[in-house]
């Protein structure tokens, strides 16, 4: 699978960063262009069935962990430093205990190994039960999707999938939705901690996330026993976003520093 990437900066070690569970890599522009590019060439993927990637029946953790092998390859990259957020932070985890030679260091932003609850579900059907072709403009669409979506900066990331057919005149949802949703069960599941990876490995959780809770820092030092985990005040789940200058000098510091002190524990 040839996936869709954007690129920033053409000098320094490569920096692959994955989105989340809806996302793509537009999430990520501003901080690298900003701030990540300043030091890394950095590639923003949009994984499988998201963004402007090809899709997919198949979504779950081998097959896009796989899709980031023939990526690095097709691109030239033998080792990189990878990034993930969320899903991508799964997908991200599995890279590394899958291919552990070929990761430089691992970050992974706000998502745990574990299994999580379906507390999606609701968005995913409201977006797919809307059909955003019947309607004129992107206000009317929020507006009807505010019936299910209560939360305006939620809608607005979901809102970030919709995209306008030129040629027919008709507004879409780029991601394919359909394979999310039968998929979705492998989405929320937990990895298989069979192997480890040692090498530098930072977790970062937001202070108002429930995502990584003290009680799952035993399972992250078993397949990364070298990873520490920081916590970022005031953020939620979307800790990039909630706080980008306090994510943006954690990440940078962490990737900047000798290896002996990136090591965890």
């Amino acid at each position: 699978m040839e996936l869709h990437y954007k690129q920033y900066g053409e000098e320094g070690t490569p920096l692959i960063i994955l989105h989340g569970l809806l996302g793509a890599s537009g999430n990520w522009h501003t901080l690298s262009r900003n701030v990540f590019s300043k030091q890394f060439r950095v590639f923003a993927l949009d994984q499988r069935n998201h963004g402007e990637s090809p899709h997919h029946e198949r979504l779950d953790y081998p097959a896009m962990a796989e899709d980031l092998r023939e990526f690095m390859d097709q691109h030239g990259l033998h080792t990189a430093h990878v990034m993930g957020h969320s899903m991508g932070g799964k997908t991200a985890m599995r890279f590394a205990l899958d291919h552990p030679d070929r990761v430089e260091r691992l970050i992974v932003v706000d998502m745990a190994p574990k299994a999580y609850r379906p507390h999606h579900l609701t968005l995913i059907d409201a977006m797919l039960e809307m059909h955003p072709e019947r309607y004129d403009s992107r206000s009317e669409i929020d507006e009807v999707l505010a019936a299910r979506v209560k939360s305006w900066p939620i809608r607005q990331f979901l809102l970030k999938n919709l995209t306008y057919d030129t040629e027919k005149g008709l507004y879409y949802w780029k991601n394919n939705l359909k394979a999310v949703r039968e998929n979705y069960q492998h989405i929320i599941s937990g990895l298989s901690l069979d192997g480890q990876f040692r090498r530098p490995t930072l977790f970062v959780r937001g202070e108002r996330s429930g995502y990584v809770q003290s009680e799952d820092v035993a399972q992250i030092w078993r397949g990364f026993p070298n990873a520490q985990v920081v916590t970022i005040e005031r953020a939620n789940h979307w800790v990039h976003a909630d706080a980008p200058q306090p994510f943006a000098s954690s990440v940078m510091d962490f990737l900047t520093k000798p290896e002996e002190e990136a090591m965890g524990r």
